[in-house]
């Protein structure tokens, strides 16, 4: 049994503090790490969600792509890019026909979910070709032309973008970027999962072509992993109308956070594995979703900018798991491939060593987090409270075995006995859950946290049901968002905001396509 022990700060609690939500239109403070507040100007996300707002996907449209007749999909030439950088998307469309492209922010905006941007004019679509996978790797690299190139505007505010295509008889499909700031460094820093999306990626689910970095197809249909690909290509769609499985999770935590009006900017995990994005330029990282596709670059500048004083929250579970390589495309452009042999020998084996877990390498995930992956949860369990009077639970009025529904879900976190835990710290198991596993065992899933000499947090759900309960009707709960804000705040040095009324039940995630975000397979 691991000993784990509560640090001094357990003296600093924000029991009993209660604050309004900050308006959106209202002068914030902000405090740095050692003096006085001072004042600054409204951070630009807040700005931005004053704008209206409208749905980004038609409620309950009936006219979805789908992989097997393909009527209209795409993908972006890039995951991420700041103003005054440009962007091409590649479309097929099948039979011929116009189609248009329109321009999505996803965020809070009173609730609608998105900002439509712009508009494209129209333009001319023609079907393209399936390529066939490489024969060595697996990868599944398209070389559609360019059907239309973006510029993105100098005003335009760094968040979640999806790009919404549609025929002109109805048909529609997406794909996701990401708009940086490179000028202005916000507070916290949202990190998407590019690298994890990429990795489920199967397309196109045909029954035939498709390869991901957990299958590919028999002759007969069936999905298996002995015929799972190597390597996987960001030149391609994602599978049906275009949303990445898990990407609800992630659009969960974007509209709590801008609802919340904490100031954020974005970036992807491949910014953090480039450079552009430095974590020490940020008082914290919010990794918000599935993060389970790490390369050496992204732990070593995550490990940096913890060392730092930059604060790191995992809002959701299994992250951090799988070591890859990234690597440029056939023809030179970079970040187009992520790499994952997931056995050894590994053909591509470089200085940083095999593409196989990082436990497998000796450097285990919990050795950052404080727990790691332990197993998918069979049914939804409730997560159970310990530690109830630390800081992390101030407000909540929590007490110690009290369960909140729901919580534990997809996969789950713990505290393993024989793995390396982030060396000499003082830290805090915030629950223990036991819950069913689909491995057929009882195991116990745990929220943790520590802080560093440098004062910098460490956080982790070790749950994918977290931000559900942050933002999703049905599933919301008052609890697990004070406790998210309790985090953040510390993060930021905000003063703490108190989340949405209670009464409230939450809100869907506004204009979510309908189609199925997928079960995560292992």
């Amino acid at each position: 049994m691991v000993r784990i022990r509560r640090r001094w700060a357990l003296g600093l609690l924000l029991g009993g503090v209660s604050a309004t939500a900050l308006g959106a239109g209202e002068p914030v403070l902000s405090q740095r790490r050692t003096g006085p507040p001072t004042r600054r100007r409204t951070p630009p996300v807040q700005v931005e969600n004053r704008a209206a707002g409208e749905p980004w996907w038609p409620r309950g449209d009936i006219r979805s792509a789908d992989d097997r007749l393909r009527q209209i999909q795409g993908y972006a030439s890039t995951t991420s890019l700041a103003p005054g950088e440009s962007v091409d998307f590649h479309v097929a469309v099948n039979p011929a026909r116009p189609f248009r492209i329109t321009v999505h922010r996803l965020g809070w905006y009173g609730g609608a979910g998105a900002r439509t941007m712009l508009t494209s004019p129209e333009l001319d679509g023609t079907p393209q070709p399936v390529p066939p996978a490489d024969p060595a790797t697996g990868t599944i690299a398209c070389r559609w032309p360019v059907s239309w190139t973006l510029r993105i505007p100098e005003d335009w505010t760094s968040g979640l973008y999806q790009a919404v295509f549609t025929s002109t008889d109805g048909w529609r499909a997406c794909t996701p970027f990401v708009v940086r700031d490179d000028r202005r460094a916000a507070a916290l820093c949202v990190v998407l999962p590019v690298t994890t999306w990429q990795a489920y990626n199967q397309w196109p689910l045909d029954g035939r072509a498709g390869k991901s970095l957990y299958n590919g197809y028999t002759a007969g249909g069936q999905r298996t992993p002995a015929l799972r690909a190597r390597e996987v290509s960001f030149d391609r769609p994602y599978p049906d109308a275009g949303q990445p499985i898990q990407f609800s999770r992630d659009q969960d935590a974007v509209q709590w956070l801008e609802r919340n009006g904490y100031d954020v900017s974005y970036a992807t995990s491949l910014d953090l594995h480039s450079g552009r994005l430095d974590p020490s330029r940020h008082r914290g990282l919010v990794f918000c979703g599935h993060d389970e596709y790490w390369s050496a670059e992204m732990r070593r500048a995550a490990e940096a900018g913890l060392a730092g004083g930059t604060s790191l929250a995992f809002l959701g579970a299994n992250s951090v798991y799988w070591h890859i390589r990234v690597r440029p495309s056939a023809d030179g452009r970079p970040e187009r491939i992520v790499a994952c042999a997931k056995t050894t020998p590994d053909p591509g084996e470089d200085a940083a060593g095999p593409t196989v877990t990082w436990r497998d390498l000796g450097i285990p995930e919990q050795a950052l987090l404080g727990v790691q992956y332990n197993g998918i949860v069979a049914t939804p369990q409730p997560l159970v409270v310990r530690s109830a009077k630390h800081w992390v639970w101030a407000g909540t009025g929590v007490a110690d075995g009290d369960r909140i529904p729901g919580v534990v879900r997809g996969e789950a976190d713990g505290v393993s006995a024989a793995a390396a835990r982030p060396a000499g710290l003082d830290e805090t198991l915030l629950s223990g859950s036991p819950y069913p596993a689909r491995q057929g065992r009882q195991r116990t899933q745990s929220t943790h946290v520590y802080e560093t000499p440098q004062r910098a947090v460490v956080f982790a759900t070790g749950t994918l049901g977290w931000t559900m309960a942050l933002n999703r009707r049905g599933h919301r709960d008052e609890r697990i968002e004070r406790a998210t804000a309790n985090v953040l705040d510390r993060m930021v040095g905000r003063t703490p905001v108190r989340p949405a009324s209670p009464g409230r039940t939450g809100m869907e995630t506004a204009g979510q396509p309908a189609v199925s975000p997928g079960a995560t397979n292992r």
